[in-house]
């Protein structure tokens, strides 16, 4: 039994607010961090990995399609997955970090105290690229949670970049949202669950000093454009809304 887990998902590679976020107090004092997947896929891929591979067991890891896109990319199995920056990132990884991504589970359960069994994934806990949304129906829930044994009452996500909880069907869902690619808010967003209860959190950083950091320090030949648009949050969440919402196929 955990008594107390920060949830960080959706780094996308950016280090200046995953490290914006490891300086919190909470965080610190959380007995596990858990990792709902989509770590290395941007601009500082290799900087993300050692850093997080640093806290040892601190940590507990989820691949999320972007993590095995990675995987894919830089073994040779496929040549393009529609992102310009995976196909980049790919190249900058070890063949350590990349036998550390292939080696991820897909989902975690671990017991924490107030919630019982808590099952950690990245898009949904049959598909790590399935869409749901905040406004998803209670139809589309029960789809997509139908697997989930009767004891698992809390599912923890990712994906969408846009933080949420809501009940589904009685279950409790959690997205804490992105630390590296925020959709709605700037800053970096991750949640505590602790005796219970549900902290959504969001971390404010300067996003002119970060991206002038992630700038120097990656290759990435479209640094510039990157991060202006995804470290000042520049979507919307209603922009976001609009681009996923469909494929949860509500029609």
């Amino acid at each position: 039994m955990v008594d107390s887990v920060a949830v960080l998902s959706d780094i996308h590679g950016v280090l200046p607010a995953l490290d914006a976020v490891l300086a919190e107090p909470d965080l610190r004092r959380a007995d596990l961090i858990v990792l709902t997947g989509d770590i290395a896929a941007g601009p500082q891929p290799t900087q993300v990995l050692d850093r997080l591979l640093g806290l040892g067991d601190k940590v507990a890891w989820v691949r999320g399609n972007a993590d095995r896109e990675l995987v894919e990319l830089a073994r040779g199995e496929v040549d393009d997955v529609g992102d310009a920056i995976a196909a980049w990132a790919a190249r900058q990884l070890s063949s350590g970090h990349v036998d550390w991504l292939a080696g991820l589970p897909p989902r975690v359960r671990l017991a924490v105290d107030g919630f019982g069994e808590v099952l950690f994934c990245h898009a949904t806990p049959r598909d790590d690229q399935e869409v749901v949304v905040v406004d998803s129906r209670l139809e589309r829930w029960a789809e997509v949670l139908a697997d989930l044994p009767p004891e698992v009452m809390t599912v923890v996500c990712g994906h969408t970049h846009m933080p949420f909880t809501r009940l589904a069907n009685t279950r409790q869902v959690i997205n804490p949202g992105s630390v590296g690619m925020p959709y709605g808010r700037q800053g970096a967003h991750w949640a505590v669950l602790s005796g219970g209860t549900v902290e959504m959190r969001r971390t404010p950083y300067d996003p002119v000093a970060a991206c002038a950091q992630v700038t120097e320090s990656s290759s990435y030949p479209d640094v510039a454009e990157w991060t202006d648009y995804f470290l000042h949050a520049r979507a919307t969440d209603a922009d976001a809304l609009a681009a996923f919402g469909f494929r949860d196929g509500r029609g």
